[in-house]
């Protein structure tokens, strides 16, 4: 039944991946697995190269935990080729109640997240400065450049490193920084060189990054929890539903001022977020095994 649990998670990462402005990441830290796959991903090193040259397959599986990333990353897989179209569609054509059903997932994790970590006065100022800077990065507008071939390579570093802090989306960087299009255009033509240097970045930036987080959270645990709790409240900014060129509007004011508000369809969709985000915190415990107890055995 475990295996169902990070099938199950890695198909709301996978749905959250799809949508621009939110973060895998985001996901996987609510819901209790985040420092699992952070130490899972960093070793991915030098040990595990060796185990798999002296062919200890099986050690090598139990030091990368090799089946919580396959099932975690097949539901990911599942959740983006089996969600993308309806998402894609949602985003086109009823943005709001999708962004409302994020945003209900959100808020209703919170207080589970603030009861995670105890908190002081240093932790609270973390938190804060967390919030000024996902509310910075949503901040930012699309940039237009010619880049050159070292920077796909940088790109593809940045890029998944946003994508597995939580609270910032990579395709929302690349977009911010004007590489997306580029990184687009270079899928679609197959670039192989550019790609190449693309996933090289990937790579990097994924053992490097996550091994980074992995030691702050060992060391530094409850400090850097506070910190990306603000970074997750402060991605709220970036998903808001009822927002028109980077300025927030309540459903009313959006209504006049922009156009159709959807204001059931969001609550709708609020409410099915705020069941789900429930479901998914508390699938660790409907799924676990019953405990049977026999009691003491009757002497003959």
């Amino acid at each position: 039944m475990q295996y169902l649990q990070w099938i199950i998670k890695g198909l709301a990462m996978g749905a959250a991946d799809v949508v621009p402005g939110v973060s895998g990441g985001t996901l996987a830290f609510i819901l209790g697995i985040y420092e699992r796959l952070l130490a899972a991903i960093s070793h991915c090193d030098l040990q595990a190269v060796r185990l798999l040259l002296r062919g200890r397959i099986t050690a090598l599986w139990q030091h990368i935990d090799g089946t919580f990333l396959v099932c975690l990353f097949g539901g990911i897989l599942l959740s983006i080729f089996s969600l993308a179209g309806l998402i894609t569609y949602m985003l086109q054509h009823r943005p709001i109640p999708l962004w409302a059903l994020f945003c209900a997932l959100i808020v209703t994790a919170l207080p589970h997240l603030c009861r995670s970590i105890r908190w002081s006065s240093w932790r609270a100022v973390l938190c804060m400065i967390g919030i000024a800077l996902a509310v910075a990065v949503g901040s930012l507008t699309p940039r237009e450049l010619q880049p050159q071939s070292w920077m796909f390579f940088v790109a593809g570093a940045v890029a998944i490193c946003a994508m597995i802090l939580p609270g910032i989306s990579g395709s929302f960087i690349l977009l911010m920084s004007g590489m997306y299009a580029p990184v687009l255009l270079a899928v679609t033509e197959l670039q192989l060189g550019v790609l190449l240097l693309f996933m090289l970045g990937c790579i990097i930036g994924l053992l490097s990054f996550s091994r980074l987080l992995n030691w702050l959270l060992k060391h530094y645990h409850d400090a850097s929890l506070a910190l990306l709790i603000g970074i997750v409240i402060g991605a709220l900014y970036r998903i808001w539903p009822w927002q028109h060129e980077q300025r927030l509007y309540s459903p009313w004011d959006y209504a006049s001022a922009v156009g159709q508000a959807d204001i059931l369809l969001a609550l709708g969709s609020a409410l099915a977020g705020v069941v789900l985000m429930l479901c998914l915190l508390n699938l660790e415990k409907w799924l676990k095994p019953p405990v049977v107890n026999s009691g003491p055995k009757s002497v003959q």
